[in-house]
């Protein structure tokens, strides 16, 4: 089915290969067997995982938030098949190593926060719930692939779009609470690994806030409510 399996990456709940599939460059996801649980139930919680992981992704495709495409979920497997974006730089890299490097970045990193916005306002309002929204699960590429090489590849955002990834953790909900803890996870993300530009959080949250209207002020009333339990368990230790 696949020729040149090769193991990309190993996490806490799967493995990453790449390989191609159909003759298309493939990433498969394999989670991995909990040994700790009894096997019917094991079995059963990683088939419903699967199953929201590949339901959240297609949802977003309806909801034109770009994700890769989904070619084959395997149940026996434990896999799920999907495009394996070949040429591409997460949000994490793209701040930390390009950004940094750019003397005038105002104009880039307006860009990085309206395009987050916008992906997790579309996803907010099709009540899909990411579950770990981090710049490591947000790709930029190319929409038009050109030869440039090395970081000059990433400084033309008039051609790049954002994708998201990695929705092993998603769910559909509709509870303005769970979007406001995505929000939440988010702004952590933000603080932890890109200190240096404290002011992005409060420019993706305006973009966030103009983008839709749709139930915005109860989400957002519900971040500050879990924001203000994160800071007091902070305080407390």
């Amino acid at each position: 089915m696949c020729e040149e399996l090769k193991l990309l990456k190993q996490g806490a709940e799967a493995k990453l290969f790449i390989c191609k599939y159909l003759g298309k460059p493939t990433l498969i996801k394999e989670r991995f067997k909990k040994n700790y649980r009894h096997p019917d139930l094991d079995s059963t919680i990683t088939k419903e995982r699967i199953k929201n992981e590949a339901r959240s992704i297609l949802r977003c495709i309806l909801a034109e938030v770009k994700t890769p495409a989904l070619y084959l979920v395997d149940f026996d497997r434990r896999r799920i098949y999907m495009e394996y974006m070949e040429t591409s730089i997460t949000v994490k890299d793209f701040i930390i190593n390009v950004v940094k490097n750019v003397e005038e970045n105002e104009d880039i990193l307006n860009f990085i926060a309206k395009v987050i916005a916008e992906s997790v306002r579309k996803m907010h309002d099709n009540n899909i719930i990411h579950g770990d929204l981090t710049t490591s699960n947000m790709l930029l590429v190319e929409k038009t692939p050109t030869k440039v090489k090395g970081d000059a590849k990433w400084l033309n955002h008039e051609n790049l779009e954002l994708v998201m990834i990695d929705f092993g953790l998603s769910y559909i909900d509709s509870s303005a609470e769970d979007k406001g803890v995505d929000l939440y996870v988010l702004e952590r993300a933000f603080i932890s690994t890109h200190n240096n530009y404290p002011k992005l959080f409060d420019k993706f949250l305006e973009y966030y806030k103009s983008y839709s209207k749709n139930n915005v002020k109860e989400i957002l009333s519900k971040f500050e409510e879990v924001r203000a339990r994160g800071r007091k368990r902070t305080m407390v230790g």
